[in-house]
């Protein structure tokens, strides 16, 4: 008679599921860190574009104060 020791406490398929559970947790962490890079890309485009649009305020309400 054989112990339990010796045979495979696991189903035969779970190393397999390992692999793939890894490789889409590795999936996940690589989309996180793209979103995180476009997330940081998108805040600095956002803030040059107010700083233009705050520097035309700017001159424009120069122009406006000088006419007076």
């Amino acid at each position: 008679m054989t112990s339990i020791t010796e045979h495979a406490v696991f189903p035969k398929g779970v190393n397999s599921m390992l692999l793939y559970e890894d490789l889409a947790r590795s999936r996940m962490r690589e989309a996180e860190q793209a979103a995180s890079k476009l997330r940081l890309v998108r805040r600095l485009t956002t803030a040059k574009r107010w700083n233009r649009v705050s520097q035309w305020a700017a001159k424009r309400a120069e122009r406006a104060a000088s006419s007076l």
